[in-house]
C-alpha cells in the first residue's frame, strides 16, 4: 500500500472519504514497467454497468474502489461514466462529465496513471485536463469525426478499440469471413486516419474489441491471434474480464455464469494473453491478476528473480 495516503474505507457512500495526499512520484505512461503485462483496473462510475451493477455509481463509492485498486497495484485505472454493454443507453456528456471528473481528480491527486474511457471528444479533453494520461475510446469505426485532432492536440496515448455499430446495434453487426483479418483491417484503417489527423504512431494501442460486434467464437479466434495483432506494430490491450463469453464457456445446468464468477476465467485468459504478448490486459480484479501477469512474465524469464 502507498504510505503517503491512507486506505479507503468500506462503508456506505455517506463515510467520510479518507484524506487523499498528493504523491511525489506519481504513476506516469512513461515509467510504466516493460518487464511484464500492465494492469489496468476497471471503474465504471455508471448505474447500468453489466458486472458492477452500479456498485460504484455514487462519487464517494467510485473514489474509494479506485483508490483500493490504486494501493493494490494497479498500473492503470480507467475510469468510465457510461455503459458499453449490449443495449446501453447513450449518456449525456455532461451527465457522464459530472460523473467521471471529481473521481478523475481524486485518482490523479492519489498519483494513479487514469485513462478515461469515453466516446465523446468533450469529455476526454476535459478529463485530461484534469489529468487522466490516457484516453480509451471504444467507439470503433463509429469514432466522433472531432475525436483524431483532439487526441493529436492533446498528445496523450490513444486506446483505438475495434467495434462495429453502437451498443444498440452491434451484436447485428458480428457477421465475417475471417474475423481476424477483418477486425485487423477495420482497425488499420481507422488507425491511419488517426496518423493523418497527427496523432503519433507511438501513442496508439489496439484493442481487438472482445464482445463488441462480436460471437464468443469470434473472440476465441482473436486471441488466439494476439501475435498476429502484436505485429502491426503497436501494443495491445486485452480487455475480456468478466464478458459474455467467458459465462457462455462456463454454462451449467444450461445456465451461463454470473458474471461475478468469471473472475477465475477471467485470470486464466490475462496470463495466456500476457504470455502471448499482450501489453496490457482491462480487469475486474487487480490484486490477483497481477499475480497471474507476473508468473506469465517469470515463465517467459522476463521478469523472474
Amino acid at each position: 500500500m502507498d504510505s503517503l495516503a491512507a486506505a479507503p474505507g468500506t462503508g456506505p457512500a455517506t463515510s467520510p472519504l479518507p484524506v487523499i495526499r498528493p504523491v511525489r512520484v506519481p504513476r506516469t505512461f512513461e515509467a510504466l514497467p516493460a518487464d511484464r503485462t500492465v494492469v489496468m483496473g476497471i471503474l465504471n462510475v455508471t448505474p447500468d454497468s453489466f458486472s458492477d451493477g452500479g456498485k460504484y455509481s455514487s462519487t464517494d463509492d467510485a473514489i474509494a474502489h479506485g483508490l483500493r485498486m490504486h494501493y493494490a497495484g494497479a498500473d492503470i485505472i480507467d475510469v468510465g461514466g457510461e455503459s458499453t454493454r449490449p443495449g446501453a443507453a447513450a449518456v449525456p456528456v455532461e451527465e457522464e462529465l459530472q460523473r467521471v471528473l471529481p473521481v478523475v481528480r481524486a485518482l490523479v491527486k492519489a498519483g494513479a496513471l487514469v485513462s478515461i474511457d469515453t466516446m465523446h471528444p468533450e469529455t476526454a479533453a476535459q478529463a485530461v485536463r484534469a489529468g487522466a494520461g490516457i484516453i480509451n475510446d471504444i467507439s470503433g469505426n463509429g469514432f466522433d469525426p472531432d475525436m483524431p485532432a483532439l487526441a493529436a492536440e492533446l498528445g496523450v496515448p490513444y486506446i483505438l478499440t475495434h467495434r462495429r455499430g453502437t451498443a444498440e446495434t452491434m451484436d447485428s453487426l458480428a457477421t465475417y469471413s475471417n474475423v481476424v483479418e477483418e477486425v485487423i483491417a477495420e482497425l488499420l484503417e481507422v488507425r491511419d486516419t488517426f496518423v493523418a489527423a497527427g496523432v503519433k504512431p507511438g501513442n496508439i494501442i489496439l484493442d481487438p474489441g472482445l464482445g463488441f460486434a462480436k460471437t464468443g467464437g469470434h473472440n476465441w479466434e482473436l486471441l488466439r491471434s494476439l501475435d498476429r495483432l502484436g505485429s502491426l506494430g503497436h501494443r495491445v490491450l486485452v480487455a475480456a474480464s468478466r464478458k459474455r463469453f467467458l459465462g457462455t464457456l462456463l454454462t451449467s445446468a444450461g445456465k451461463p455464469a454470473v458474471p461475478a464468477e468469471r473472475d477465475a476465467a477471467t485470470l486464466a485468459v490475462s496470463a495466456l494473453a500476457a504470455a502471448n504478448g499482450a501489453w496490457a490486459v482491462r480487469v475486474h480484479d487487480v490484486g490477483p491478476t497481477l499475480d497471474a501477469v507476473k508468473v506469465a512474465s517469470a515463465w517467459a524469464g522476463q521478469g523472474s528473480p
